[in-house]
């Protein structure tokens, strides 16, 4: 992947409602794969201890904006990222930024729950090991609990913590996949439509637990449920064939949208 030292200057800038703590800035971020634009001079601010929900068709750039803030893009050889994003001021794609370490900081939840070919316990204590965040064994127990009770998953598993965590129903299995990215303390938790593969009942299950999660974490989610959008998140933004149309509270994007392009799409008449 390369970035392009100079990029254009954006468009529209879109800060974050005034008193809110700014945990993600995204400064003229744009991304090409190969000749194809994915998303265009992007600016906005993302508060901490909130939910931030990305909306917009397919193919918009919610998920390649969501990418940019713990560089997945990296992994795609034909991205080209132009422009800033920052998390508390510092540069996420800095050449002195490890990766690996960015992504214990901004935690990925994915559309479909992939819980590794280890236990329960394994899943979560993964993270931790490799990061050296515990110095024991009781330590370790401590932080997989921990973990999973933030999770609303300990009280379902507690008793059975040795078994596959492949074995766990999906809605267990997304709660699961949840632990496992708040074991290494992150700071940002993303995720990418994590309700879309599970039934009614896990859906409301994991938008509670996204309720409880913001009151530490600011979270990103990408949805295309606007009712979705509209229970889960403080703040929202619409994203349109790669730009970024509006943000702002959650309320004020779904009662009084000042794009006609946000109205058409939140009341269905396109996407």
């Amino acid at each position: 992947m390369a970035y392009d030292a100079q990029p254009a200057p954006a468009t529209v800038y879109h800060p974050a409602p005034a008193g809110m703590n700014i945990k993600v800035a995204a400064s003229d971020l744009s991304v090409r794969y190969g000749g194809a634009l994915a998303l265009d001079r992007v600016a906005m601010d993302i508060p901490d201890r909130s939910v931030t929900a990305c909306i917009g068709p397919s193919g918009c750039g919610k998920s390649t904006f969501l990418r940019c803030i713990n560089r997945m893009n990296d992994t795609i050889e034909t991205a080209r990222v132009s422009g800033s994003i920052r998390i508390d001021g510092e540069e996420v794609n800095d050449r002195s930024i490890d990766p690996v370490l960015l992504r214990a900081r901004v935690g990925m939840v994915f559309q479909k729950p992939n819980p590794f070919p280890k236990s329960i316990y394994e899943n979560v204590a993964y993270g931790p090991r490799i990061h050296g965040l515990a110095a024991s064994k009781d330590e370790l127990d401590a932080i997989v609990e921990t973990s999973l009770t933030k999770a609303g998953l300990w009280k379902e598993v507690a008793d059975r913590l040795h078994q596959p965590g492949t074995s766990l129903s999906g809605g267990q299995q997304q709660r699961l996949v949840i632990a496992r990215a708040i074991a290494v303390n992150p700071e940002v938790i993303l995720m990418d439509e994590p309700c879309s593969a599970l039934d009614p009942i896990a859906t409301a299950r994991i938008e509670e637990l996204i309720d409880e999660l913001r009151e530490n974490y600011a979270l990103i989610i990408v949805t295309h449920s606007m009712a979705q959008a509209a229970r889960v998140s403080q703040m929202t933004a619409f994203f349109h064939l790669g730009a970024l149309v509006e943000y702002g509270p959650t309320e004020e994007i779904f009662t009084n949208p000042r794009d006609q392009r946000t109205q058409d799409y939140i009341t269905g008449r396109f996407g």
